[in-house]
Formats: C-alpha cells, sequence, structure tokens
C-alpha cells in the first residue's frame, strides 16, 4: 500500500522525499527503499535536486496499481493478483476462487510455464504477452456456462476491433483472428454441482507484444501479434481496462438473459461460418461446412452428404477448398 501511494503521488507531480515522507507518515528511509522497489519493477524514476522525484517512465506490464488506476469497471479487476511467471494463471484462479475471492477478481502473469489450451494443450506464454484468468460467480444452470466462451470471445474480439482498427473475427469455438491468423485463445473451466455453478474461472491469452518468431516451428505460421500487426508497441494495461470495460458490460446481457443477442453478435463476428472445417475430436475427424451455431453454441456442419451434424466440442480447423 505504501508502494501504491507514493505512486499515486508521483503520477501527480514531482516530489521532494522530505514530503512524500510527511505525507505518508514514513521515514526518509523507507521512502527511499520504495523507490527502488519501483526502479525494480520497471519504473523510471529520476532525482532532481530543485523538484525532487519524477516519474519519468511507466513499465509496460500489467501491474495491479496501473490495471486499477483509471479503471471504469463496477467490480472487474478491483481485485488484482500479480506475477512476474506462474505455472498457469487458471490454476491460481481456481485457487483463489476455492478459497472465497470475488466475482471480479483478475490473474496476471507476465508469462506462463504451463499454460493450457483447450483439451489440455500447452499455450506458448512467453514475455510481452497478455496472460489472464477471471473469476465469475454467475447465478446460472450448469449447462449455460460453456456459453461464457462465447460471451468472452465477442468482448475480446470487440475490443481488439474497437481499439486497433484491423480485421478481428471469432473461430469456434475460443479462438480471435486477426485475418486468418489467431492472436487469442479462451479456456473457461467450470466448478458446479448438478443444479449449481459454484465459479467459473475465464483464461484468456493475448499474443499482444510477443515475438512471434520465438514460437515452436509448427504454431509460427498460424500466429501473429498485436505489435506485428499495427508494427508498434502497445500498452497492455489501457487494452486490458477497455476489454474489462467491455466485458463486464456484455456479461451483465448475458445474466439478465440475453445470450440470443450476444450470440447473434457473435455470428456477425465469426470467421468460421460460411468456411469448409474439420473438426478433431476424440481420435475422429468430421468435415463439412460451418452452416452456424444454434443457440447453445453448438456448431452446425453440413457434411458432404447434405445431412447436418452438431459439433458440441472439438478443435475446428479452417480448410481452404
Amino acid at each position: 500500500m505504501v508502494k501504491q501511494n507514493i505512486l499515486k503521488t508521483l503520477h501527480e507531480n514531482c516530489v521532494s522525499g522530505e514530503d512524500i515522507a510527511s505525507k505518508l507518515d514514513i521515514s526518509k528511509e523507507e521512502v527511499l527503499d520504495q523507490i527502488e522497489s519501483l526502479k525494480d519493477d520497471g519504473y523510471v524514476i529520476e532525482l532532481s535536486g530543485k523538484e525532487g522525484y519524477c516519474l519519468k517512465e511507466t513499465p509496460n506490464l500489467l501491474l495491479p496499481y496501473e490495471l486499477k488506476r483509471n479503471l471504469e469497471t463496477e467490480f472487474m479487476g478491483h481485485e488484482v493478483h500479480y506475477f512476474k511467471k506462474v505455472d498457469s494463471t487458471n490454476e491460481v484462479a481456481k485457487q483463489l476462487a476455492e478459497e472465497g475471492s470475488p466475482e471480479g477478481t483478475l490473474v496476471v502473469a507476465e508469462s506462463q510455464s504451463r499454460g493450457r489450451g483447450r483439451r489440455g494443450k500447452k499455450w506458448v506464454s512467453p514475455e510481452g504477452g497478455v496472460w489472464m484468468s477471471m473469476i465469475l460467480r454467475p447465478e446460472i444452470p450448469p449447462m449455460n456456462a460453456p456459453q461464457l466462451t462465447l460471451v468472452t470471445g465477442v468482448a475480446v474480439a470487440e475490443t481488439l476491433k474497437n481499439e486497433c482498427k484491423l480485421d478481428v473475427g471469432i473461430k469456434w469455438p475460443n479462438d480471435i483472428l486477426i485475418g486468418d491468423k489467431k492472436v487469442c485463445g479462451i479456456l473457461t473451466e467450470v466448478s458446479a454441482t448438478l443444479d449449481k455453478v459454484d465459479y467459473v474461472v475465464v483464461g484468456i491469452g493475448i499474443d499482444l507484444n510477443v515475438d512471434v518468431d520465438l514460437f515452436p516451428p509448427e504454431l509460427r505460421n498460424g500466429a501473429t501479434s498485436l505489435k506485428i500487426e499495427l508494427e508498434r508497441e502497445i500498452q497492455s494495461v489501457k487494452l486490458v481496462q477497455k476489454f474489462l470495460l467491455n466485458f463486464e458490460r456484455i456479461y451483465g446481457e448475458f445474466k439478465e438473459g440475453k445470450f440470443p443477442e450476444i450470440l447473434k453478435e457473435w455470428r456477425i463476428l465469426s470467421k468460421t461460418i460460411g468456411n469448409y472445417v474439420e473438426v478433431h475430436k476424440r481420435g475422429r475427424t468430421v468435415k463439412g461446412e460451418a452452416v452456424g451455431i444454434n443457440k447453445d453454441g453448438i456448431l452446425i456442419l453440413e457434411l458432404e452428404d447434405g445431412t447436418l451434424n452438431k459439433i458440441i466440442s472439438g478443435e475446428c480447423v479452417h480448410i481452404k477448398k
């Protein structure tokens, strides 16, 4: 808290160590220790004889104070758990949810060593990306919980589309694309009884300022990053704040029973509907044209013989015919 109060003061103006100590009722030695700690976090703070300490540069990191500063949400992101490196933000979030952390709690990390995608696949999570998980506690039937993947997809796609002005779309069920390349994945995990959702953890991985050339060879051609597309570094805090605000709005609509309206938006953003696809599931492959998704978010394929096939889950690959 002391560090945050010093940051708040430095964001307002330059200030002497004596004034900081007096304002926060701490010793000059503690001020110096906290300033050094902030420098270790990546803040560039210079000491001027006349002006005192001046904040010259803020690191492009998802630090809790920066995320919560100027955040306009009512509850999303008001509690933030930050890690330089973690096995998996989803695993941390599930542990926090079990311990009673409130809805809207956010877990963020600069990198993950064991990030996971759907079906247990490894998610490459180097520094430069946005790796975060949200704790949700919706009062909905457990059978409706998978819809939150689509809800989140709409929130991510709309945020990237509005903020970055790119050709953003969604590949069923959980990938965000720019053009035909993946820039974001979503992993939803649910803890529920037969008739009640205890909590939902939604993991989101965005290739923000990631160097895609560092990805394994098999992933490079199908991946991109916002930095590559825009040819500049993207400020992670501002983008995440915009996403949290958008998500809170759409999530509120979802809890009000407006999923059909959200699904309409998903269909507009979809890059899967109208494409010929392969869906890999449990050792078999289903091929056909994706003609739509139903009210439950289930993919509808028209097979070669004209029959329709409902696909509840699986790995979807767009095929160029």
